[in-house]
């Protein structure tokens, strides 16, 4: 799981941390899904972001691991609105649309327009940390227009706007 901070001042966006969350050695999808919530919670506590994008769901040929990623997504969002952290979901081609012009974009020319966008001298192996940075520039790029992803400012107004969806 990756994930990117952003700080914005003037309009300006600057970058703060990219990294990821390697949950490779960890055989329990129950003992991840705690780590991405612990991780998320450390992130906000330290950080105290206005703001969180994250990746929507997106459908895979894979059953199973569209689910476990759909957990994974649920668990950081829920995450976020413990905290009243408003959250904004994009669509996987929004994202890459926006930070290179082409919704079907490979992870390397993501990546490498990052690079080049937030001046970073360097990027990381693995470039899932770059998606989640990804998600914090689509976003920057995304506030003050029309809204395209859909944000909730707690469970509550995530509740109100999605009663098809919960039971």
């Amino acid at each position: 799981m990756g994930f990117g901070l952003i700080k914005v001042e003037n309009k300006q966006m600057k970058f703060m941390l990219m990294n990821e969350l390697n949950l490779k050695k960890y055989d329990d999808h129950y003992v991840k899904l705690k780590l991405i919530f612990d991780r998320t919670i450390e992130l906000i506590e330290s950080y105290h972001p206005d703001e969180i994008a994250i990746e929507a769901p997106f459908f895979g040929k894979n059953v199973q691991s569209m689910l476990k990623l759909g957990r994974a997504q649920g668990v950081a969002i829920a995450a976020g609105l413990s905290r009243q952290v408003p959250i904004t979901e994009y669509a996987p081609k929004k994202i890459k649309m926006a930070i290179t012009g082409n919704g079907n974009a490979s992870k390397e020319q993501v990546a490498g327009m990052l690079q080049n966008t937030l001046k970073l001298k360097e990027l990381p192996k693995n470039l899932d940390a770059t998606d989640g940075l990804a998600a914090a520039v689509c976003h920057f790029y995304n506030s003050g227009r029309v809204n395209v992803g859909k944000s909730y400012s707690g469970w509550s107004a995530f509740v109100k706007q999605n009663q098809k969806r919960v039971k």
